[in-house]
């Protein structure tokens, strides 16, 4: 195959792509660079290289959710350009992409540079965001099905991009929360290279909760056990649900918190209770509302997503505030629940270095960036240059002051 084999497109919804298509090129195995693209840093759990890949939050029901209940939508700021290569008819490749109006809902934050660009004169907005939407959570962003020239739809695609960016009139492309394969593909290719960090958990082989506890230092352990007996003490009661077991009454009283939590800290929730149903009707099985109980009634609750080897926390959500309720929901009962399943990864979403008391640790993010003015390229590649050293000794820090016993320390 040669690059002129390939022919691009955008389309403007996903209901434009069939979704034997898109799941195939979200399911592929396709390197870059050496790194195998999994949902998860891990190698899979069975250790069979044929085991298929699954991040949910990369699925043609995922993306198709958020589309159908008109949470990612033009009227929202998020316009779909998914970007298609092809060849004699037959899908290659996918990028997830949105044309947007706004940055709010990507977790990697650019306002200061569209403020600067703006101040100067120029227009930042429209710009391309190559996502998915609402969802701080690693995951290919360069989707490549089985059995082709990985390279060649992969540099495909990444000229796509630019060009889509010049056909719509952006200003720039983000490609966020990629993998670290496809940061190093695309920075090769001239787009800028971005870090943060995230705090993840690592299941190394726990048999149980208080296998993983026997692992932190005295201090640490002591107090996840009071954190977790204090959260239940005003006679809550903890509900993990999955599959069917996911009711309507759960679905709405979830809503509820998601929309009274949502509204403090970012003003307008960006998901409609539509999209809850979409994901109940296809996607059941992939989630886990970790819920909470008192007196009879729902009173909290946080979102999961299941993928291979990854427990995905998304949201939480409360109508009642107890000490702590938050950290066991969130981090305390995600780490059971992925023990219990053999899942390797618990990733927390966003930001929060209290999770580093609570044995999630510090793992660097990736996403890449074409600005297409000359100058602002400039100002933001010098800017991200010293943002990478500062990130890398960052998650050096914060990994050396992980709750974690160490080798010659006495318990």
């Amino acid at each position: 195959m040669t690059s002129s084999d390939i022919t691009l497109e955008a389309v403007a919804s996903i209901s434009q792509i069939p979704a034997t298509d898109w799941d195939a090129c979200a399911t592929g195995r396709a390197d870059l660079g050496g790194v195998e693209r999994l949902d998860t840093l891990a190698p899979a759990s069975n250790g069979c290289s044929s085991k298929p890949i699954y991040n949910p939050f990369v699925s043609h029901a995922f993306f198709t959710a958020v589309e159908k209940s008109n949470s990612a939508c033009a009227r929202t700021g998020w316009g779909p350009r998914h970007l298609i290569a092809k060849s004699e008819g037959r899908i290659l490749g996918i990028v997830p992409c949105y044309l947007k109006s706004h940055s709010q809902g990507e977790y990697v934050f650019d306002r200061g540079w569209a403020d600067a660009y703006e101040r100067a004169g120029g227009q930042y907005y429209p710009k391309l965001q190559a996502s998915v939407p609402f969802t701080p959570a690693a995951g290919p962003r360069l989707l490549i099905r089985d059995g082709v020239d990985v390279e060649r739809v992969a540099t495909a695609l990444a000229g796509g991009l630019v060009g889509l960016c010049d056909a719509t009139d952006a200003s720039s492309v983000h490609v966020t929360f990629a993998r670290e394969s496809e940061w190093q593909f695309l920075g090769q290719r001239g787009f800028l290279q971005r870090t943060d960090q995230q705090f993840h958990f690592h299941n190394d082989g726990y048999g149980s909760f208080d296998d993983f506890l026997a692992t932190l230092n005295s201090r640490h352990r002591k107090a996840i056990k009071r954190e977790r007996r204090d959260a239940l003490a005003n006679g809550i009661t903890i509900h993990p649900l999955t599959g069917s077991d996911i009711t309507e009454d759960a679905w709405d009283a979830f809503f509820a918190f998601y929309m009274e939590t949502g509204s403090r800290k970012w003003g307008r929730p960006y998901l409609t209770r539509a999209f809850y149903s979409l994901i109940a009707e296809s996607m059941s099985d992939d989630v886990v509302l970790i819920m909470a109980r008192r007196d009879g009634k729902w009173i909290a609750g946080a979102i999961n997503f299941i993928g291979s080897d990854t427990l995905f926390g998304r949201h939480w959500g409360a109508i009642e505030h107890h000490p702590f309720l938050h950290f066991e929901v969130c981090y305390y009962q995600a780490i059971d629940f992925a023990i219990r399943r053999g899942l390797k990864i618990v990733e927390a979403g966003a930001q929060g270095e209290h999770k580093i008391a609570r044995g999630y640790l510090p793992q660097t993010t990736y996403s890449a960036h074409y600005i297409a003015d000359r100058g602002l390229r400039q100002a933001v590649g010098e800017y991200l240059q010293r943002e990478r050293e500062y990130v890398a000794e960052a998650v050096r820090e914060l990994t050396e002051a992980g709750p974690f016993r160490k080798t010659d320390e006495q318990d």
